[in-house]
């Protein structure tokens, strides 16, 4: 991409009057925008990152000055013999190029035959939405089914956490009291305690809270499960002692 500034692709010079002849340059800000956007986003556009990476084209798009290209908001001028078709065309086809260099193998062949970039624009909306909706569906079964078994509390906590971000990234939302209510679910039975606890208490929590009361009860039942196992283990010698 980085040599791409010098290649910037030109539409065909309209045939109108001589004083209509396009002296027109790429402006400063495409070329900022060609020459740097794959370097913005280094994570080209997949099936699993499609809100993130729109996120991120529109940001960078806007503040360049080239969002209504995507939006559709800044349409082709209907004659294409005048400058103004001419000064959109550029524009336009190297925000093609641009879009290209951020979006991997698998998904291009979408877009191949997309004449502007609205077009991409739309083009990519249509087919990656029913992908991120399959996607969020199985996150959210994963959370919804997911047990804490063998694993520590800070393993726990942090498998709940990607699979919430990764939730967030593909653009839905989970309120905080399900999190809790996930969380509680998958606990195993040595923590039933703590989560009569939890769920009848009168104030709510947040979840900062509840991770370091977790760590806490964790520890806490290591405790009583060691001073449990060493009390076991004492036993049948104190009453051997007894009997002699």
């Amino acid at each position: 991409m980085a040599d791409q500034e010098s290649n910037v692709s030109s539409p065909p010079v309209p045939s109108a009057s001589s004083d209509s002849s396009p002296d027109y340059t790429v402006p400063a800000p495409l070329k900022f925008l060609i020459s740097n956007l794959k370097t913005l986003i280094p994570d080209p556009l997949s099936s699993k990152n499609y809100h993130i990476w729109h996120i991120q084209i529109l940001q960078h798009f806007s503040a360049n000055g080239f969002a209504g290209y995507l939006t559709g908001d800044v349409s082709c001028p209907p004659d294409s013999s005048t400058i103004d078709f001419f000064k959109w065309s550029l524009v336009d086809r190297n925000l093609i190029s641009a879009l290209f260099s951020t979006i991997s193998p698998t998904i291009l062949p979408y877009i191949l035959a997309s004449s502007t970039a609205h077009d991409v624009w739309k083009t990519l909306k249509k087919r990656m939405q029913p992908n991120i909706r399959s996607r969020v569906i199985q996150l959210k079964n994963k959370l919804h089914t997911i047990q804490m078994r063998n694993s520590t509390m800070q393993q726990y906590l942090m498998q709940i956490k990607n699979l919430v971000d990764n939730i967030s990234v593909s653009g839905s939302k989970i309120d905080t009291e399900d999190i809790i209510l996930y969380i509680l679910n998958g606990l195993p039975s040595t923590y039933n305690s703590f989560k009569t606890t939890i769920r009848t208490s009168l104030n709510p929590i947040d979840l900062d809270t509840l991770y370091s009361l977790l760590c806490c009860e964790e520890i806490t039942i290591q405790q009583d499960t060691q001073k449990e196992a060493s009390t076991n283990h004492d036993s049948p010698a104190f009453y051997t002692n007894q009997t002699n």
